[in-house]
C-alpha cells in the first residue's frame, strides 16, 4: 500500500472521510486539505446510475467553467486555407493539416492538450484514432471540438471549458478548478458542471442517477458530496 506523507495524514485527521457534506463545506474543507508547495488541481468525481456501454445511457458533453479551470491549454487546430488564418488569428498554438498528423505519428508528439477540427479534415484526424483515442484527445462534434466556427471553439477552450464523459466504470472525472481559486469559486464551477450533467440525464436512466460525488485535490483526500442536496 502506498504511504501517504504527513500532510495528506493531518488532512485526513480533519474530517471524517466516510461522512458526507454539503457543497459549500466540501469545498471548504478541499481546500483546507490542498498542502502541497505547488498550487493544486481540485478534481470532481460523479458515479452515474447509467450503463455506458449502451448509447442510448452515455452521458457526454463540454461546458465552459464560469471561472474557468485555471490551467493554460495549447490547441492544436487541423484546418487548410482561411480557416487555418482564423484559427491562428483566434490563438491556437499550433495550426496544420497532414504535416502535423505526420509529425503526431512519426515523432510520437504530444505537446498540447486539446485537438480542435474542421470537419473536411477529419479523413486526415481519423488516421490518428488509435494515438489521440487513449489519451482522450480525438476531437469530437458533441464536445464542439469538430467545428467550422473556430474563433468560437478556441474562445471556449481557452476559458476553462471542461469535457466531461463516462470512463469504463460509470464515473466522469473532471477538473473544476485550482486550490488557489478559494471555496466560493470552486463551488460555482461545481454547480455549473452539476447543473449541466444533471441536464444531460439520459431519458432511459432508471433509478437513482447521481450514485456518488467526491471532489479531491491533487495529493489531499476526497470529500464526499451528499448526492440529495445537488439538483
Amino acid at each position: 500500500m502506498a504511504k501517504h506523507g504527513k500532510n495528506y495524514r493531518a488532512s485526513v485527521e480533519k474530517f471524517d472521510k466516510s461522512e458526507m457534506h454539503e457543497v459549500t463545506e466540501a469545498m471548504k474543507i478541499v481546500t483546507e486539505s490542498s498542502k502541497a508547495k505547488f498550487d493544486e488541481t481540485i478534481e470532481a468525481h460523479i458515479r452515474l446510475g447509467v450503463d455506458g456501454r449502451h448509447a442510448d445511457q452515455q452521458v457526454r458533453g463540454a461546458m465552459v467553467l464560469p471561472h474557468g479551470t485555471g490551467k493554460s491549454v495549447k490547441v492544436l487546430v487541423f484546418a487548410k486555407g482561411p480557416k487555418a488564418e482564423e484559427a491562428e488569428a483566434a490563438g491556437a498554438d499550433f495550426v496544420g493539416a497532414e504535416e502535423l498528423a505526420q509529425k503526431i505519428q512519426s515523432e510520437n508528439w504530444f505537446d498540447f492538450d486539446v485537438v480542435v477540427a474542421t470537419p473536411d479534415m477529419m479523413s486526415v484526424v481519423g488516421r490518428l484514432g488509435k494515438v489521440l483515442g487513449p489519451k482522450g484527445l480525438m476531437p469530437n462534434p458533441k464536445s464542439g471540438t469538430v467545428t467550422m466556427d473556430l474563433t468560437k471553439a478556441l474562445e471556449d477552450i481557452k476559458a476553462g471549458k471542461v469535457e466531461y464523459r463516462l470512463d469504463k466504470q460509470n464515473i466522469i472525472h473532471t477538473v473544476i478548478g485550482k486550490s488557489s481559486f478559494g471555496p466560493e469559486k470552486l463551488e460555482e464551477n461545481f454547480n455549473a458542471l452539476m447543473e449541466a450533467i444533471v441536464k444531460a440525464k439520459p431519458a432511459s436512466s432508471k433509478g437513482q442517477y447521481l450514485k456518488s460525488v467526491v471532489v479531491t485535490s491533487t495529493m489531499g483526500p476526497g470529500v464526499k458530496i451528499n448526492t440529495a442536496l445537488i439538483g
